[in-house]
């Protein structure tokens, strides 16, 4: 009897990504299959041998591999040991269908940048309530993607201050209940990924940076204003109470709970009382 798998599945409040697999397999090995999207695999320990239209390929740790819909392939340990593996499957729409081809030739990208860009898109779906961070990170990996499907260098646009400044509008009307980064693109008639750029070039912070600090600072006032940080948390626009815990100290420096007995009376007044040395 073989080993038990250690597995982690999900599907993220995200578009464009259909389900995130997270898999450690000692003995298992995948038979002929296909899925309806585009499998963007990375490989963190071990190596993952497979067969992709006849033809044999291998996934190493230092590579992104890409595997294109409805086309049959299979997958097993290229070593002894197994392989521990992370997987996007990524809608159809996230990368033209008329790359297929090149995919089916070329499944292996050897691109540093691009594997620690998925590797960082994954950190980020991990933890729920961070979705537009997790939009903007895709929005980037589907254009390194398409660029190397096309062999063309990705030639962004230039940035765009009026657009960079339309979506933090945008985003300060929204930031309590969020805005998915597709709607803010048709709404400013652009695309996503332009929308990225423009704004991180403008303000020195992504997008979802803003966001976050617009509903930390809100938070501020509203524990010192005495609301309860349970009820601060879902106010300002935080999935919960751990998500609204993480983000408030990273950006203020202490937890929600302490910095609203800062602002109570008592400790204002034992603040305010000088201190004697004792005789």
């Amino acid at each position: 009897m073989g080993a038990r798998p250690d597995i982690t599945a999900w599907r993220p409040r995200v578009e464009g990504i259909q389900e995130v697999f997270h898999a450690h397999f000692a003995d298992h090995a995948y038979p002929m299959h296909t899925h309806d999207a585009w499998t963007l695999l990375i490989v963190d320990e071990g190596m993952v041998r497979y067969d992709l239209d006849r033809h044999e390929h291998g996934a190493p740790s230092s590579v992104v591999t890409l595997l294109p819909p409805h086309v049959p392939h299979n997958g097993d340990a290229a070593r002894p040991g197994g392989f521990r593996k992370r997987v996007l499957y990524l809608d159809t729409e996230q990368i033209d269908a008329d790359l297929v081809g090149r995919a089916v030739d070329r499944p292996v990208l050897r691109d540093p940048r691009l594997r620690h860009r998925v590797h960082q898109l994954h950190r980020t779906l991990e933890r729920p309530g961070d979705e537009l961070e997790a939009q903007s990170r895709l929005a980037l990996v589907s254009e390194r993607l398409a660029g190397h499907l096309r062999d063309e260098p990705v030639t962004p646009q230039v940035p765009d201050r009026r657009i960079a400044y339309a979506l933090r509008d945008l985003l300060d009307e929204h930031f309590a209940e969020g805005l998915p980064l597709r709607v803010a693109a048709e709404r400013l008639h652009t695309h996503h990924t332009h929308l990225v750029r423009a704004f991180s070039r403008e303000f020195g912070m992504a997008p979802h940076q803003y966001l976050t600090g617009r509903r930390v600072d809100l938070a501020r006032r509203l524990l010192l204003g005495g609301l309860r940080a349970p009820e601060v948390a879902s106010s300002v626009g935080f999935y919960d109470q751990s998500h609204f815990s993480r983000h408030f100290k990273r950006v203020v420096g202490t937890s929600p709970g302490h910095y609203a007995r800062t602002g109570s009376a008592d400790h204002r007044r034992r603040s305010s009382t000088p201190r004697t040395n004792a005789a």
